[in-house]
């Protein structure tokens, strides 16, 4: 069955002519007769009455008048996407909640006092959270709840969260299991006030990949790592395609998906299935469900690194490919994925990745292959990206923080080459 979607309207940034309305009592009518404890808003302040009063105008609300004060009015909750930058696919199941599943969903939003609230609802998810651009706290499966930042100084700050690792589920469970995370958005702290987002890029990124562009396991320090191990020190804040972004001042999506390949995934596994058969979904783990660009998703580069779990691996008896034939299946794949991206955002530039993989370093080749074959046919907004020289010093023999940076300096190198932004 096909779901049927409410998606943000605004996912990268929203404009602060859309902030705030009040939420407060009715309009004080000076033709009105108002009794004791009655109540009013006027010039988006709250009044009530002591007693029995017509046409004295709520200003005068001293002491020894009719009308007592009682403070500003509040302002009305505010839709995620009105609150906050947001970036990465997420989903709108109401006003005030987004889902997602994709690692690197991050949102950005500013307030005013001492404190804000974060409202989660997550079983599974690991987050980071910045205030002032600093690091603050790692929110560790909030569950559903508030989780609240305090003791600031009082005055205007900006707050940071963003999704550490993936909220896949398990692509080979009936029914396919659903685990993606949600976010509420914030809440000021008492005697605080929530501030217009700030503006949104418009230079915009999106890297498609697995577990390297994931940032898997990337701050363990050491290749041998448990289940939560992995969980707990995977970070997609560190990868490196949120640095390259970050370079370049960017909005960013990364759509990376562990274990699976452009056509083969790690070990021949879940044949059934492989990277694209879940790009196109918000909540990579909810059968059919489909992701709706809201039309400021525009990206000028798209970095796609596919293809170590197809290669990494010799292919098994009983799997569906050769090697020849899988390298002629990956190709195909490849060009008729880069054909995909370019029905979604016109002419953009394509940057095939490819990596060192022992012991024959089949990629690399093929890679090269995909974009030799494509620059022949005419395109020339495409181009290939190599990258070793790793210590591999993340869980399972990933990327380290170090390797990502590395990446990431290589990769803007050969950005800066492309001319995409001067």
């Amino acid at each position: 069955m096909k779901l049927m979607l409410c998606v943000v309207a605004g996912l990268i940034g929203s404009s602060a002519a859309a902030w705030a309305e009040s939420a407060c009592e009715p309009a004080w009518d000076k033709s009105k007769v108002y009794t004791g404890g009655q109540r009013v808003s006027h010039d988006a302040k709250r009044f009530e009455a002591r007693w029995w009063t017509q046409g004295e105008n709520p200003a005068r609300s001293g002491q020894w008048d009719v009308w007592k004060s009682l403070g500003a009015c509040p302002a009305e909750p505010q839709p995620v996407a009105a609150q906050l930058n947001v970036g990465g696919r997420v989903q709108a199941d109401a006003p005030d909640r987004v889902s997602y599943s994709w690692p690197g969903v991050y949102f950005e939003g500013r307030f005013r006092g001492t404190g804000v609230g974060l409202v989660f609802d997550d079983a599974f998810g690991q987050y980071n959270v910045e205030i002032d651009g600093q690091p603050r706290a790692k929110v560790v499966k909030p569950g559903k709840t508030t989780y609240w930042i305090s003791g600031l100084a009082n005055g205007e700050h900006s707050v940071r969260v963003s999704l550490r690792g993936e909220l896949t589920g398990s692509p080979d469970a009936v029914p396919p299991v659903n685990t993606p995370g949600s976010f509420g958005g914030l809440v000021a702290a008492p005697g605080g006030q929530l501030l217009a987002p700030p503006a949104s890029p418009t230079r915009q990124i999106e890297f498609i990949g697995d577990s390297y562009t994931a940032g898997l396991g990337a701050e363990s320090g050491r290749k041998d790592c448990t289940e939560e191990e992995v969980a707990g020190f995977s970070n997609a804040d560190v990868s490196f395609g949120a640095l390259t972004a970050r370079h370049y001042g960017a909005a960013y999506q990364i759509n990376g998906y562990s274990g699976l390949g452009m056509v083969r995934n790690y070990g021949g596994n879940i044949a059934s299935v492989n990277y694209r058969t879940f790009y196109d979904r918000a909540l990579t783990g909810v059968a059919g469900n489909v992701w709706t660009n809201p039309g400021n998703w525009k990206p000028q580069l798209v970095v796609v690194g596919l293809g170590i779990n197809d290669f990494s691996t010799a292919v098994g008896a009983g799997e569906a490919y050769t090697p020849e034939t899988l390298r002629t299946a990956y190709k195909s794949a490849y060009r008729g994925f880069i054909d995909k991206l370019r029905g979604q955002y016109g002419n953009v530039h394509v940057i095939v990745s490819a990596t060192y993989l022992w012991p024959d370093n089949k990629l690399q080749e093929v890679a090269q292959e995909v974009v030799a074959e494509a620059k022949a046919g005419g395109d020339q907004k495409i181009s290939y990206f190599y990258y070793d020289g790793l210590d591999s010093l993340g869980c399972g023999w990933h990327p380290s923080v170090r390797d990502h940076q590395a990446i990431s300096a290589k990769l803007v190198s050969a950005i800066d080459g492309l001319g995409l932004w001067r």
